[in-house]
Parts: C-alpha cells; structure tokens; sequence
C-alpha cells in the first residue's frame, strides 16, 4: 500500500519525500538555466524590444568583436557543466559521508546564493560570472547522486518507478524559468532574474532543512505503521546489496554499458541545442520579444513531461502484451528519442515559415523524452541487483553529460553572428549528425539483458532469511541479524 495513513501523521513521510525530490529538482534547474534567458538580455545591443538597465551589456562581456562576445558567451554558458561533470563521483563520495539531506540541502543553498550573487559578479567581469557559475555547476552536480542514495532508504522496490518520476521535476524547472524570465525581463531587467531564482532557491532549501531526513528511522515524525511497512519491504535488498561490492572493471568494460553512455551523449547533445541555445535562436533569429521568447521557449518542456509519462506507459504495454521484445523496446524508444529530433532538427534550419518552423520545433523536443523508456531505463536493465545500477548511471553520466557544455561551445565556435541562420543551419546540421551516428552504437550493441558481472547469486541461507521476512512486523526487529 503506497500511501500509509494514521492519525498520528495524515500526509505520509514518503510522499513528503516525493514532493521534496520533485521541487528540489525543479529549483534547481530554474537556477541552472535562468542563465540561458537572461544573457540574451545582458549581451543586447540596443534592441528596442529589450528592458535595458544599469547593467550593461559591455560590463557582462567586455566589449569586443561579434565573434569574441559569442565565444565569451558559451564559456560563460558551458562553465556550469564542466565542474558539473567532474563532480558526479564526488556526489557519491560525499553523500556516503555525510548523507543525502546535508549533501542535497548545502548545494542547493550555495547554487541559491551564487544566483543571488549573479549581478555583482557581472558588474565585476565576466570572468567572476565563470566563477560563479563553475560553482553551481560543481554544486548541482553533487544532487544526482544524493538523491539516487535516499531512495534506497525510503522507496521500497514496488514504489521506486513512481517516486523515479519525481526527477522529472526538472522538466517542469525548465518549462516554467523561461515565461517567468520572459515576465522579469520586460517589467524589471534581467538582475531580477537571478534575485528571483535565488530566493526560490534559499525557500527551498528552508523547507528541506525542516522536512528532509536521510533514513526512516531518523524521522520524528513518522507513522509507526510506515516505519515497519517501508523497513519490511528494504532490509532485504540492503542486505543483498552490502555483501557484494560494485564490479567497476566489469562495468568499465561493458560494451552495453558504453552504448548508453554513447548514444545518450547524441541524444543530451541535442536536447541542450534546444535548452541553451534556443532562446537565443527565438530572439536573434526568429525576433521573438522577451516574453513570446519565453513562451514558445519553456512551453516545450512543459509537454516533455506528459510525453515522458506517456512513452513510459506505451513501452510497459509493449513489454507486458509482448510486442517486442525487451531489447527492441529499449532500442524502439531510443530511436524514437534521437533519429526523429535528428532528422527535425536539420529541417528547422531550412523551413521559413515560422508556425511551422515552431510545431517541428515543439515536435522534436516531446520525442526527446522517448529516451526515458529507451536507454535510460535500460541502465536498470543491465544491472537491476545489488544496486549496481547506480553505479552503471554514474559511470554513463559522467561520459554523456560532458554533452552538456561540448554542446554550446560548438554552438558557440559555429555561430559568430547570432541572427544568420547559415550559421545556426550549421550548428543544426552538426547536432542532427551526432544524434544519429550515436544511435547507431546502440543499435549494434544495445541490449536488456542482465550483465553477467549482476546475475543474482543464490545464498546459502536463502530459506532462513525467507522464513525472517515472512515474518510480523512486530517480530522484525527481535529476529532479524544480518551476518
């Protein structure tokens, strides 16, 4: 029973829980890509559909050739995601150190106050604005992991699907930061943008501080009932999990475990050409003002998360009815996720009509999130014992996010003049080439089938620890000694 209701406590602590995850993940990525919006503001030059204020263009970027302020520009951009990257491991170092609520809760606070501190930085030098943003990327790196740790704690094997959705919270994060940012810009300026996504960020991290707890055990509030419900349904895979250690070599030589790594780089390759560099696109090609900008922008992602939702179930219906196979499936949705934005993304560079130009646009992005039901969910595929999917993610995440700041730097070294569209064909062109030729690793080497390095093991006391956790609850702690 997912819901456990008492007297005591009406609102479950693990729905507590999924709310925390879901809007931690969703602030967190309005603060990560405020940045995205607001620098089409901070490098205008006089357009007249544009708020001016007293922070200036020439204090952001210096001054300089067209072609300086574009690189100056995707540096700026791409800094978030270098640290980000390099911090995935040490996500998971520190959370095994000091747990997920210390470790969630302090990067927040300090990517809140680097916001905060954004327009002082950009009054300084654009050099300072790098700092600011390597911080918040090494910062947000370290959630990923902090998270992933706390669902084994709380989320019982049966419910972890449904609380997975909650990182999908960064969706909405993107979907709503750009039309608020469109909002700010035209009525305050662009340092309001920062100010308001920083605050977001410090309420957050209040609420946090007040509700989160890294174990059952250490809520105070808890339900009797729920505490006994979710420790009955964990302890068995803890207990699996601690007797055998992660097979990093097995893992690192895993061709399906790099087939994953790979075509998801193709596929976050992409998918940032539309989250960083489409406001740009809108603005400088398309001539969209601040608030249209932000609209059309953010209203895409808004809809990944429904069409997110709604491949996850046409892949279990395919997997339940026997459609394909489980392979297929994962390799159907992949290339739903990377050959059709691929071919969509090419087009858009050589479509003038601007409604249709938009629905493509719109069309490529829902498609994207096929991903979730292909090579995402594939990862738990390879390696679903002991919770080595975990450590099959972070190996994957640490190749494929380096997508994340390569993608605007080629954006930024192929597009020296942000209003010609030979130059974004350029960069459409790139992308649609990478998303397929990575597709294609997957396609040959892809599969669903458990890794022989994660074959669950039989035990020698099986039998007795079936007899424990068959157990009453109330008998659990007297007779459960794990050895």
């Amino acid at each position: 029973m997912y819901l456990v209701l008492t007297q005591k406590d009406k609102i479950p602590a693990r729905l507590v829980l999924y709310f925390l995850s879901w809007s931690g993940f969703l602030v967190s990525f309005m603060m990560r890509n405020d940045m995205n919006f607001a620098l089409v503001a901070m490098i205008s030059n006089g357009n007249s559909t544009q708020n001016q204020s007293n922070y200036g263009s020439q204090t952001v970027l210096g001054g300089g050739s067209d072609d300086r302020i574009s690189m100056v520009k995707s540096v700026i951009i791409s800094s978030f995601y270098w640290c980000y990257v390099l911090s995935q491991v040490a996500g998971g170092v520190a959370t095994e150190l000091f747990g997920t609520k210390c470790v969630f809760g302090w990067s927040q606070l300090a990517t809140a106050i680097c916001s905060i501190l954004m327009p002082l930085a950009a009054q300084l030098h654009y050099i300072a604005v790098i700092v600011l943003r390597s911080i918040q990327g090494f910062a947000s790196g370290l959630t990923w992991p902090a998270m992933y740790a706390i669902v084994g704690y709380w989320i019982p094997l049966t419910e972890r699907s449904r609380f997975m959705s909650s990182f999908q919270g960064f969706s909405i994060g993107i979907g709503l930061t750009y039309p608020l940012c469109g909002f700010i810009l035209s009525e305050f300026g662009w340092p309001y943008v920062f100010y308001t996504t920083g605050t977001l960020g410090l309420g957050w991290c209040l609420m946090w501080y007040l509700l989160a707890f890294n174990t059952p055990r250490e809520h105070p509030r808890i339900a009797e009932e729920e505490l006994n419900y979710i420790e009955l349904n964990i302890r068995r895979e803890v207990y699996h999990a601690a007797k055998v250690k992660v097979p990093w070599l097995q893992i690192f030589k895993s061709l399906p475990a790099w087939a994953i790594a790979i075509t998801t780089f193709g596929r976050i390759f992409v998918h940032y050409i539309f989250i960083v560099n489409g406001p740009t696109f809108m603005g400088n090609v398309l001539k969209f003002n601040f608030e249209t900008n932000g609209f059309l922008s953010g209203m895409p992602f808004v809809c990944s998360y429904i069409s997110s939702v709604f491949f996850c179930f046409l892949a279990d219906k395919f997997v339940m009815y026997k459609v394909l196979n489980l392979t297929n499936v994962r390799k159907l949705f992949t290339a739903l996720s990377q050959i059709i934005p691929g071919l969509l993304i090419y087009c858009i560079g050589y479509i003038d009509n601007v409604h249709i130009l938009l629905t493509v646009w719109f069309i490529a992005v829902i498609f994207i999130t096929a991903s979730y039901a292909g090579a995402m969910a594939n990862i738990i595929d390879l390696a679903p014992n002991y919770g080595h999917s975990a450590a099959v993610l972070a190996f994957c995440q640490t190749i494929h996010m380096s997508a994340s700041f390569i993608s605007p730097l080629t954006a930024g070294f192929l597009v020296t003049r942000e209003d010609s569209i030979d130059q974004w064909r350029r960069v459409f062109e790139v992308s649609a080439i990478i998303s397929i030729l990575t597709y294609a690793v997957y396609q040959i080497f892809g599969t669903a089938e458990i890794q022989s390095w994660n074959k669950e093991l039989p035990t020698h006391d099986d039998t007795d620890e079936g007899k424990i956790f068959s157990k009453p609850k109330e008998d659990l702690d007297k007779n459960f000694r794990p050895t």
